[in-house]
């Protein structure tokens, strides 16, 4: 049995198309994915993004437990700020890609991938288990307390404010929703009770990320949608949530991550603080950031008319099998098939020329630096 958001009724009311994702049954496109894709580029769309895990850590030891488990260094944060950060295994692999907020001293709230959430909670709770201050920590699933919806776009910030008026009451101290700046999140009340808000999103474009209890989001996907309106807002699935992450070069997690692929191969090493010391995969990580990889994810462009590329198509360079490709599609915004995969180090270089092996036949593409698609 799949499950289903509380904007379920709302997605059908819609005319949203309906796919399993990751165990839920969630809206893929309501009009088109060019569509949706466009309106998220040039005005505004909102997600259903209620799929998503919640985790709250907290307690005196959050921070060092916090630190020893992810890749970033969550020292950095002072409350009502959020970074990306990665969890790993021994082996410098992947158990999931996330964010971490500080919502106040002591407490940290983690977004997990829907898909990941029954894995990650049981590997937090054995690594809670084994953590020598265990007393002095608090690690709740949260997940099913919270609804959350992403509404991007470049507009969004001309009508907002309206949606969720006033000042906020915890995190980030602003005086209004715009005021927050990226990667920072603040509590505001919202009717009878309250909403987090983070400025954030996996488009590539500036936006926010609103979470709360069902009935706040229901109210707030409304209040949005009217809001929104004048400047074009559309309801948005996820297939323009892939198609606008893999423009920008965002990873998925189980395309570009997974437990044996470490975030250096990634090309996350930005997000690998080597020298906050000792945590999960530290010593695997150091080493492939000092002698390199045998693998790099790259970016590419087809150069070519062909049909879009897709995961798991194989890449070739002269004449051999060098790859695959992790993400692909047919890009809106630009009008051609884009995509990302793995190579050997010795071709992820720019301007290096490739091809795409399409329904058993070659067309070339060439990588290219990310993101794929640049703003203006």
């Amino acid at each position: 049995m799949l499950k289903r958001t509380t904007l379920f009724a709302a997605h059908q009311k819609l005319g949203g198309k309906l796919i399993e994702f990751g165990g839920w049954e969630m809206p893929v496109q309501y009009t088109s994915i060019t569509d949706e894709h466009l309106a998220v580029r040039n005005a505004a769309g909102i997600f259903d993004i209620s799929h998503m895990g919640e985790v709250t850590v907290s307690g005196g030891g959050a921070a060092d437990f916090l630190n020893s488990i992810l890749t970033n260094d969550i020292r950095k944060l002072s409350p009502g700020e959020g970074q990306y950060t990665l969890m790993g295994n021994e082996h410098g692999g992947v158990i999931d890609d996330l964010y971490a907020y500080r919502l106040c001293y002591e407490v940290f709230l983690l977004i997990i991938n829907a898909s990941r959430i029954e894995p990650d909670v049981a590997w937090l709770q054995g690594q809670a288990a084994r953590f020598p201050r265990q007393k002095e920590l608090r690690l709740t699933d949260a997940s099913h307390n919270y609804a959350a919806v992403a509404v991007q776009g470049p507009r969004v910030k001309e009508f907002i404010d309206a949606c969720i008026p006033g000042a906020a009451v915890s995190g980030m101290r602003v005086d209004r929703v715009t005021g927050l700046k990226k990667n920072q999140i603040a509590g505001f009340p919202f009717e009878k009770g309250g909403v987090l808000v983070s400025r954030t999103g996996y488009t590539g474009e500036d936006g926010f990320e609103i979470m709360g209890s069902d009935e706040a989001i229901q109210h707030a996907w409304d209040k949005i949608l009217s809001a929104g309106q004048p400047v074009g807002i559309k309801p948005c699935g996820l297939g323009a949530r892939d198609t606008l992450r893999t423009e920008v070069c965002y990873p998925l997690y189980g395309h570009e991550l997974d437990e044996d692929t470490t975030p250096i191969e990634a090309g996350l090493g930005f997000f690998v603080a080597l020298d906050k010391g000792e945590f999960i995969g530290r010593a695997v990580l150091a080493e492939q950031k000092a002698k390199g990889t045998k693998k790099k994810l790259v970016a590419f462009k087809m150069t070519d008319k062909s049909a879009p590329p897709r995961p798991h198509y194989p890449i070739w360079a002269k004449d051999a099998k060098v790859g695959e490709v992790t993400s692909g599609t047919q890009s809106p915004s630009l009008g051609i098939g884009i995509g990302l995969g793995y190579v050997p180090p010795e071709l992820a270089n720019p301007d290096t020329r490739i091809d795409v092996e399409i329904r058993g036949k070659r067309f070339p593409a060439v990588v290219v630096k990310k993101p794929i698609y640049k703003k203006g």
